[in-house]
């Protein structure tokens, strides 16, 4: 098997038409080869977009896309954790983890596990792979020498790596409602001001520079992460699969520039010259994987 794209959770609130087609593009026009759908930050607005799941799931399925439900990320609730139960007992599609309560769940099963779980070593990767995982999405903020490591031990466990490619990286999430918040309203109360900012809302420093983005419950960074000039050493490393978050702008003509690079018809200089014409504007970084500030991005290899 080649390397795979994949086009993971969209983690920002959008209106459900203009979500379930961005959904039916990617079927009919992205090189993919898993799509994620689900709700991970907020289960108040997951209502607005589940009729649309069965439609939107058999196109994917249709056009050959695997296709896997991801659960949420955090679970406050009765209602929250019945959600993950009632996502986990189905056998339709595959399920990703993201929280401990989904594992409690999908143990003793095949299962996948995403960016939410912290998947740091190799002990942790060997214990959720002995509960039934198979496939794990490993946390944005491992530097390459931590990633090589979890690459050797997935060959030895027989267990597929994943790790994200491109977009805004998830940084932390809170029990409380940063959107509500800042605009006055309680958690309970937020009439999903969410829905306003479609790629999140900028956070900026006290001297006015932009900083984070926030996203419900959610921070993530302001930077747009892109691990283009890294994904030949990642594909070394045993990393098989290349996740491409949900923004704004062109995802599918984000799709192909990634499809490309990866079969080795463009460069790397290339592909962040396309990246950076694809409407979504937003600075690159790929600090993180170099092992220094996360917003921090230079193309050429940074100490591991």
């Amino acid at each position: 098997m080649g390397t795979q794209l994949t086009i993971g959770p969209n983690l920002f609130h959008r209106p459900a038409e203009q979500k379930r087609d961005f959904y039916f593009r990617i079927a009919d026009e992205a090189p993919v080869d898993t799509v994620y759908l689900g709700e991970v930050v907020c289960s108040k607005r997951e209502p607005f977009f589940a009729p649309h799941y069965p439609e939107v799931a058999a196109r994917l399925k249709n056009a050959g896309k695997t296709v896997v439900f991801s659960t949420l990320a955090e679970a406050m609730i009765k209602r929250e954790r019945k959600m993950i139960a009632e996502i986990c007992g189905q056998d339709d599609f595959p399920v990703e983890a993201n929280d401990d309560a989904a594992l409690y769940h999908l143990r003793g099963k095949p299962h996948r596990v995403g960016p939410f779980v912290n998947v740091y070593n190799e002990d942790t990767l060997a214990f959720l792979a002995a509960k039934g995982a198979t496939h794990v999405t490993l946390p944005q903020e491992l530097p390459a020498g931590a990633l090589a490591l979890l690459g050797d031990a997935a060959r030895e466990l027989g267990v597929g790596l994943e790790v994200q490619v491109h977009g805004r990286i998830p940084l932390a999430l809170s029990a409380r409602c940063y959107h509500a918040r800042a605009h006055g309203r309680v958690k309970d109360n937020c009439q999903l001001i969410c829905e306003q900012d479609p790629d999140g809302m900028e956070l900026k420093t006290l001297d006015g520079q932009p900083f984070l983005i926030v996203n419900g419950i959610q921070t993530l960074s302001q930077t747009c992460l892109n691990l283009a000039h890294e994904l030949e050493a990642l594909t070394g490393m045993g990393i098989g699969a290349f996740r491409l978050s949900p923004q704004s702008g062109d995802m599918v003509e984000t799709a192909r520039i990634f499809r490309a690079l990866a079969d080795l018809e463009i460069s790397a200089e290339e592909a962040t010259a396309r990246l950076g014409k694809t409407g979504f504007d937003a600075p690159f970084s790929n600090g993180f994987y170099h092992q220094r500030e996360g917003y921090q991005w230079g193309a050429a290899p940074g100490p591991h």
